[in-house]
């Protein structure tokens, strides 16, 4: 447990304060921010529409449960659970460089932004996945660049980040195995 720990603060510091470049102090704050990607989400609703029609109703019903179960899991149940200090709360840290306006004051484990938006590619990628066709990669680089952007930014760990992409790769079946499960019966009552 030490050695990862150790491992953990080493990383973190690379990338936080030894890895620093003029471009990334730039981007990585706005990748953090949610309307960002907005683009993205009114984008990919779009392809929903074209492709599900009439029911696309229920894409966004179950696009609605997958970011709700994510977060509620991550920032409600897990970050008590775990209750780990944000690195830019830990004054053993020296030379956390905070790239945004304030250190957020909830735990660090896991990173919600992590579970929250691998959870929703995973829905994303998953119900998608013909009409996304080569574009799939584009929309697997989202959740990991935000992953990185918040360590990068200060305010968490990479294990926070890595735990945060595995929870929310499992969380965002659920939704997607339901989603295909409820699709395959409205449409054979239809027949």
């Amino acid at each position: 447990m030490k050695y990862w720990k150790e491992w953990d603060i080493t990383l973190f510091k690379w990338i936080n304060s030894e890895q620093v470049y003029a471009l990334l102090d730039i981007i990585c704050p706005i990748l953090r921010f949610p309307k960002t990607w907005i683009p993205l989400y009114i984008s990919l609703f779009f392809i929903a529409l074209i492709h599900f029609k009439k029911d696309v109703w229920l894409w966004v019903i179950f696009t609605i449960l997958c970011i709700t179960l994510t977060d509620q899991i991550s920032s409600q149940w897990l970050k008590y659970l775990f209750d780990r200090p944000r690195p830019c709360h830990v004054p053993e840290i020296t030379n956390v460089i905070l790239r945004v306006n304030r250190c957020p004051g909830n735990a660090s484990f896991p990173s919600s932004h992590a579970v929250n938006h691998m959870g929703i590619a995973i829905f994303f990628i998953g119900s998608l996945a013909k009409q996304l066709k080569s574009y799939k990669f584009l929309l697997w680089l989202w959740p990991f660049s935000i992953a990185y952007a918040q360590v990068y930014v200060g305010v968490h760990y990479p294990i926070d980040v890595l735990g945060g992409l595995a929870i929310g790769a499992i969380l965002g079946f659920i939704p997607l195995i339901l989603f295909k499960y409820c699709l395959k019966k409205i449409r054979k009552r239809r027949l």
